[in-house]
């Protein structure tokens, strides 16, 4: 019996796909360049960066969820993988950060920690956005995506533009670049 390796891994949904879409425009700008991907999972958006032309060298990957840093470090040898909660392992600053978070608010039917973002849905991505500006290059931009259903985002000071939405079966998805 072959053991999955990507079981207990948020596996890409319509909201990846949708992220990726726009990584897949944005990276090919970069040349020399540091991305990181955050809360990677099954690692597509560094994917995209790789079929993009983006060297893997340059890609840092990071998830908390052990069962992801082995299938990841599996996937992108000459990456560097870290298992961290958000930037605690993390020391460096990057050009590009790419985030997608678990959004939705808690529920008596999902609590699960790669879909849910706390009560309101937004409790891990403020922790992101205040810990992000410490790892962000002056000109770097981070690209985040969110959802209507998340409530009480703290944009912090970051300038925000809208790069697209999506609707999907009960919500709308919007895609958000930030920079300083």
């Amino acid at each position: 019996m072959i053991k999955d390796t990507m079981s207990g891994i948020y596996q890409p949904a319509e909201d990846s796909l949708f992220l990726s879409e726009f990584v897949k425009k944005e990276v090919k700008k970069l040349k020399s360049s540091k991305v990181l991907d955050m809360g990677s999972g099954s690692g597509i958006q560094a994917q995209t960066c790789i079929d993009s032309g983006f060297p893997e060298k340059d890609l840092t990957l990071a998830d908390i969820n052990s069962d992801a840093i082995k299938h990841l470090k599996n996937k992108f040898p000459n990456s560097k993988i870290i298992k961290s909660n958000l930037f605690d392992k993390l020391g460096d600053r990057y050009d590009l950060i790419i985030f997608n978070p678990p959004y939705l608010p808690d529920d008596k039917f999902d609590k699960k920690s790669d879909t849910s973002g706390g009560r309101e849905g937004s409790e891990i991505i403020n922790k992101f956005l205040k810990e992000a500006r410490n790892h962000l290059v002056i000109s770097g931009e981070i690209f985040i995506l969110t959802s209507s259903l998340t409530r009480d985002i703290n944009w912090l000071n970051y300038t925000k533009k809208l790069l697209g939405k999506k609707r999907i079966f009960f919500e709308e998805l919007y895609i958000w670049k930030l920079t300083l």
